[in-house]
């Protein structure tokens, strides 16, 4: 698979090699496949990145990591993150809904992952190239 493959597939049935796809994405954020009630997004995070502090109120959130190694740390208040892990490839991350979260990259190369959320956070087609990215366009967004 390219990279140039890596688009949103939704809401078709599909199939993929996960672990293949999420460790050939190279943007910060791509959309694979967004549904009605779910999305799947691939992630690629650089070291001493990180996902940055958020919370959705209104939707569970489920990562897998394939590649990299990072801390999560998560709480009710953004001031008050008092769960807090280190994970590594092969890690699942379950965060409920209206968690605060955030997940940093502590290694040396790209922590690469993949997220699924229920229902669906970004619109369909989504790419963010980089963090910035991400940040300018989520200030365009209304969920």
């Amino acid at each position: 698979m390219h990279a140039s493959r890596l688009n949103d597939y939704g809401d078709y049935p599909f199939v993929i090699n996960i672990e293949n796809a999420t460790l050939e994405n190279r943007y910060f954020r791509t959309a694979l496949w967004t549904g009605t009630h779910l999305q799947l997004t691939l992630m690629s995070i650089k070291p001493g990145e990180e996902i940055g502090l958020e919370i959705h109120p209104d939707l569970d959130q489920f990562l897998r990591i394939e590649q990299g190694w990072g801390i999560v740390m998560m709480g009710k208040s953004k001031d008050k993150l008092d769960f807090q892990r280190r994970v590594r490839d092969d890690y699942a991350i379950v965060i409920p809904a209206g968690t605060w979260h955030n997940l940093i990259n502590t290694g040396r190369v790209p922590l690469k992952l993949y997220s699924i959320y229920a229902p669906p956070q970004h619109p369909h087609g989504t790419v963010h190239v980089t963090r910035r990215d991400a940040e300018e366009q989520e200030e365009h967004y209304s969920y």
